[in-house]
């Protein structure tokens, strides 16, 4: 039985995959839904992008996990790819659903340039939190208006250190098997950093014809190509 540990991206916690965890139950896995330190249930706890990965990484030594399918959604590829290299032969495959991807040394914003006066100056603005998105930014991402509802609704300040601190990787990324998911609304090719790392033989891509918050627009195909990915392992 694979242990599926899902960790959403930034301004959500684990109630974002509670359409997707049913699906994988039935196929007779263990799920794991995890809520990073800051956010949803766990507002008001101190987190840097450290913490996130030593969440991730109690949480799997907590529950004694193994064969662990380690996935992560946009920010929260970056915790994921350094807790995945963490836990050792604990590790099936980690996948990166339309996400960042770690690099030693580089934080979230230094990886997008483009990107990074806007974040940082949302975060000196908000008390040291990245606001969440408006309800116009979810458009053209195959959500319906009661799912970016939902989304609105649950979303919480983001907090800024883990967006600012850096990475520390103690391999190289590609030696880890992975599967990283490419949603072709937000765009049809994975970023470069991505693209280097599909070179490795440790790596694949998929691909999805939704937007950049499939566990909305598309749980079910994601839960499908989860299963795909564990039993590529």
């Amino acid at each position: 039985m694979t242990e599926f540990v899902l960790v959403a991206g930034a301004w959500l916690g684990s109630w974002a995959w509670d359409e997707v965890v049913p699906e994988l139950r039935a196929a007779g896995h263990g799920v794991h839904a995890l809520t990073l330190s800051g956010l949803a249930e766990r507002q008001g706890l101190p987190a840097g992008q450290q913490t996130h990965v030593q969440d991730i990484v109690d949480e799997i030594e907590r529950l004694d996990l193994r064969d662990v399918v380690l996935v992560g959604h946009s920010y929260s590829g970056i915790p994921v790819g350094q807790a995945a290299e963490r836990i050792g032969d604990r590790l099936r495959r980690v996948v990166f659903v339309d996400s960042n991807v770690p690099a030693d040394g580089e934080s979230f914003v230094s990886a997008w340039p483009e990107g990074r006066s806007m974040v940082e100056g949302s975060i000196a603005a908000n008390g040291g939190f990245w606001a969440p998105l408006t309800a116009a930014d979810y458009a053209g991402h195959g959500l319906t208006d009661e799912q970016i509802d939902r989304i609105t609704a649950g979303a919480t300040p983001h907090p800024g250190a883990t967006l600012t601190e850096p990475s520390v990787l103690r391999r190289p990324l590609g030696e880890l098997p992975a599967t990283y998911l490419k949603c072709v609304l937000d765009g049809p090719e994975p970023m470069e950093a991505v693209a280097e790392l599909l070179k490795s033989e440790h790596w694949e891509l998929a691909e999805l014809g939704t937007g950049h918050w499939p566990m909305f627009s598309e749980p079910q195909e994601l839960a499908r190509i989860l299963l795909r990915s564990a039993a590529a392992s």
